[in-house]
């Protein structure tokens, strides 16, 4: 099999954890960068020691260029995905897959068509919380699903400056960005959405961000929370906050319930709750096989729970849960960055791996429609005040 050629369309501060795990991996041969604004770019080509792409359309045209890697603002990525898959090339993307229900169809249907991998490059799939209840649910462990929470918390002033400064993209709807919520729930549950309903908060605060008249959506919700109905009979309340006095960990599973077993998180405690019979359970605390080896080295440490929720040990660190993801990364990999719990260098090799063999990626476009679908119409029923919605499936990846 050819070795990947790529081409990294975006070099904001997201994309450069990625242009040298792209360099290092043994199936890719080589990688350029590519941003609308050249001295991005040429700060990149210099960092990185890359070749420079003038513009996305000319990234499309050359035929020397398999893949294209897609780090653009998100409400991009649709049209971007699409016209790559047309092109002929194999798709990574950051999240979310896209921002309209339409889009993610069509782009299903256009991995269906041309038999292009693409993947979204879904960071939580691989948080150590959510790994946990997966393979507890996979063993039998929780019984039958029936409820879950997961959240992702960001609020809005920790963004970056330059996300801040483009008015018309800050504001963007909370649930236009679901898929850290979602994707950790619906991947440990194996199932996905069959009914949305959603409220909001209206922001108050009059910054400039999320106002009527100042984004390009008019949306004026800050945080966004939702019940979904699940395909397996269970039900999972998802919410997305960017106006909210919280900071780490800003995306995680707090609860998972079955018949059988329950997990619940706080901070840095994972409990498992287990039945042994009537009117008696058992009670384990999983802490140390579910955080990171630093954290759990780190604590007895004074300052332990302050750190924990101001992200310590939230970055280049690895848990007990990704032991097996660990040993398959490729030893290029060592010391480079490596962000979100772990998650960077897991996803780049699933994709390298995935394009060179001819297999399916981990988040595949049917995966990734799963988690993003959900979170698009969710908005819609934040706007018409909770309405219920169906949500439409695009079915499995084939066998």
């Amino acid at each position: 099999m050819k070795k990947l050629t790529v081409a990294v369309i975006g070099c904001g501060g997201f994309a450069k954890s990625f242009v040298p795990l792209f360099k290092a991996h043994p199936n890719v041969e080589k990688v350029y960068v590519c941003d609308l604004i050249r001295e991005r770019a040429e700060d990149y080509s210099q960092k990185f020691q890359v070749e420079i792409i003038d513009t996305f359309e000319d990234s499309l045209a050359r035929k020397d260029i398999s893949t294209i890697a897609i780090f653009t603002e998100r409400h991009t990525h649709g049209p971007l995905v699409i016209k790559a898959l047309k092109s002929g090339k194999h798709v990574y993307s950051a999240v979310p897959l896209a921002s309209e229900v339409d889009e993610c169809q069509e782009i299903v249907e256009l991995v269906e068509k041309t038999g292009l991998t693409y993947m979204m490059g879904e960071t939580c799939i691989y948080y150590p919380s959510s790994m946990f209840c997966k393979k507890e649910m996979q063993k039998g462990t929780f019984g039958k699903f029936v409820y879950a929470e997961a959240q992702y918390h960001h609020d809005i002033h920790d963004f970056g400056a330059k996300f801040l400064s483009d008015k018309k993209s800050a504001g963007v709807p909370p649930f236009y960005y679901p898929t850290h919520s979602t994707g950790m729930v619906l991947n440990a549950a194996g199932t996905y959405v069959t009914k949305v309903t959603a409220f909001g908060y209206e922001d108050t605060e009059m910054d400039g961000i999320f106002e009527k008249g100042v984004n390009m959506w008019d949306n004026i919700y800050s945080n966004s929370y939702s019940l979904m109905k699940l395909a397996n009979g269970g039900v999972a309340r998802i919410n997305e906050c960017r106006r909210i006095g919280y900071k780490a960990p800003s995306s995680y599973v707090s609860s998972f319930y079955g018949t059988k077993a329950s997990y619940q998180f706080n901070n840095a405690q994972h409990l498992l709750v287990r039945q042994l019979g009537p009117n008696k359970v058992d009670l384990d605390d999983v802490s140390d096989d579910v955080n990171p080896y630093e954290m759990t080295q780190n604590k007895g440490n004074a300052d332990f729970k302050v750190r924990v929720a101001n992200h310590g040990w939230q970055h280049g660190v690895f848990s007990p849960q990704q032991k097996s993801e660990i040993e398959r990364l490729p030893e290029s990999f060592k010391g480079l960055l490596n962000g979100h719990m772990g998650s960077h260098q897991i996803l780049i090799d699933d994709f390298c791996t995935a394009v060179y063999t001819g297999t399916i990626p981990t988040v595949n476009v049917w995966l990734a429609s799963r988690f993003t679908v959900p979170g698009l119409l969710a908005h819609q029923s934040v706007v018409k005040e909770g309405l219920a919605i169906d949500v439409p499936d695009f079915g499995n990846p084939p066998a």
